[in-house]
C-alpha cells in the first residue's frame, strides 16, 4: 500500500456517515447518490424535491474544489483504460444502478446501517461484480 491514510479516510468515512444520518433524520431522505440525482434528473411534477437534491450534488462537486482552493493536494488521475470504454462502463454501472434499485451508497452506507436484507444482498453482489471484473480486467483482458 502506497497510500494508506487512515486518519483522513476515517475522517473522511465520519463524514459521509454524519451526512447520510442527517439527511434520513432532517428530511428523512436515505442519501443514495444515484437517486438523488435520477430525482433531481427527472422531469415530473417535483420542483420542491428539487433543492436539497441540487444542494447534495452541489455539495459532492464543490467540496474537492474547496480542499484544492483550501491548499490541499489534488490526488494524481490515471486512466488505463480508452475514454470509450470509460464511458461504456460508466453507462452500464448507472443501468445497475437502475436494475438494483439503488447504488453502492444507498444500499451499502444506509442500507446495511439500517439492517436491511435486499442492501445487505445488493452490497454482496455489487462487490463480487466488482471483483469480477477487476480480475477479468486485469487478469484475461489485459493479460497481467
Amino acid at each position: 500500500m502506497d497510500h494508506f491514510t487512515p486518519f483522513s479516510s476515517l475522517f473522511g468515512g465520519m463524514l459521509i456517515g454524519l451526512s447520510a444520518v442527517a439527511l434520513l433524520l432532517l428530511n428523512g431522505r436515505i442519501a443514495g447518490i444515484s437517486g438523488i440525482a435520477s430525482g433531481l434528473l427527472s422531469f415530473s411534477d417535483r420542483a420542491p424535491d428539487r433543492g436539497w437534491r441540487l444542494a447534495f450534488v452541489a455539495g459532492l462537486i464543490a467540496a474537492p474544489l474547496g480542499l484544492v482552493l483550501l491548499g490541499g493536494e489534488r490526488p494524481a488521475m490515471s486512466f488505463v483504460a480508452p475514454l470509450p470504454l470509460i464511458f461504456v462502463a460508466g453507462a452500464l454501472v448507472g443501468f445497475g444502478t437502475v436494475l438494483g434499485n439503488g447504488c453502492t451508497s444507498g444500499h451499502g452506507i444506509c442500507g446495511i446501517a439500517r439492517l436491511s436484507p435486499r442492501s445487505i444482498v445488493a452490497t454482496a453482489v455489487f462487490m463480487a461484480a466488482g471483483i469480477a471484473a477487476a480480475f477479468v480486467g486485469q487478469h484475461v483482458i489485459v493479460g497481467g
